[in-house]
C-alpha cells in the first residue's frame, strides 16, 4: 500500500513536471525568455509556484530545461528518421530524413516553428547543462556520416563531418532568418523540394564526386 501511494505521488509529480515544461515551451515560443513570468507558466500549467522550485529550482532553470527538452525531441526525431534508412538510400532521401523535423515545423508554422526558433536562438549560446545532449548530436552526425559514406566513398571522414555541420547550420539559420518565414508560406511539397535539393547539394559537394 505504501509503495502504491509512493508510485502515485511520483507519477503525479512527473505529470506536473511535464505540464510545466510544456507550458514553458509554449510561452517561450510566443514571447522569448525576457517576456515570460513564473506566474504565467504556473497558471498555464495548472501548477503552483512551489512546484517550480521543487522540480527545477528557479524560473531560469525551468526555461533552460524546457528549451533543452524541445531540442532533445528534435534530435530524437532526426535520429529516428535517419536510422530508418538503409544502405541503398540516396543522398536526397538522406537529406529529406535529416531535414524532416524542420520541414514539419516550417510547414506547420505557428507554435511548431516558434519553438524551433526558440531552440535555434538559444542553441547559439547553450546554457550550462546542455552537455548531456552532446552524445545525441554526435550520434546524429555518425548516422548521417554512415549513410553518406555509402554514397560518397571517396570523401574523407573529416570532410563529411564538415558538410554535415554545415547542413545542420543551414537548418538552424532557416529557423531564424526571414527566409524561413517566407518558406513557411509555401506548400509542404515545395518546402521539401527546395530544401532537400539544397541539403543534398551540401552533402554531395562537388558534382564530380559520387
Amino acid at each position: 500500500m505504501v509503495t502504491e501511494r509512493t508510485d502515485q505521488r511520483r507519477e503525479a509529480g512527473q505529470r506536473t513536471r511535464d505540464r510545466l515544461l510544456s507550458a514553458a515551451v509554449e510561452l517561450l515560443s510566443q514571447r522569448g525568455q525576457e517576456g515570460v513570468t513564473l506566474r504565467e507558466i504556473t497558471d498555464h500549467a495548472g501548477a503552483n509556484v512551489s512546484a517550480v522550485s521543487y522540480h527545477f529550482g528557479s524560473l531560469k532553470a525551468l526555461c533552460d530545461s524546457a528549451i533543452e527538452h524541445a531540442l532533445e525531441r528534435y534530435l530524437d526525431a532526426q535520429i529516428d528518421a535517419v536510422t530508418s534508412l538503409d544502405a541503398t538510400s540516396s543522398i536526397e532521401e538522406l537529406a529529406a530524413a535529416f531535414a524532416g523535423p524542420m520541414m514539419h515545423a516550417l510547414a506547420a508554422g505557428g507554435r511548431d516553428l516558434a519553438v524551433m526558433r526558440t531552440v535555434a536562438r538559444v542553441g547559439i549560446d547553450p546554457p550550462e547543462g546542455w552537455d548531456r545532449l552532446t552524445a545525441k548530436f554526435q550520434q546524429s552526425r555518425r548516422d548521417v556520416a554512415r549513410q553518406l559514406s555509402a554514397n560518397l566513398p571517396g570523401v574523407g571522414e573529416q570532410e563529411l563531418d564538415f558538410r554535415i555541420r554545415c547542413a545542420a547550420g543551414l537548418l538552424n539559420w532557416l529557423a531564424l532568418a526571414p527566409v524561413g518565414a517566407e518558406l513557411a508560406a509555401e506548400p509542404p511539397e515545395r518546402i521539401e523540394q527546395w530544401l532537400v535539393t539544397v541539403l543534398a547539394g551540401a552533402f554531395r559537394g562537388s558534382p564530380n564526386v559520387g
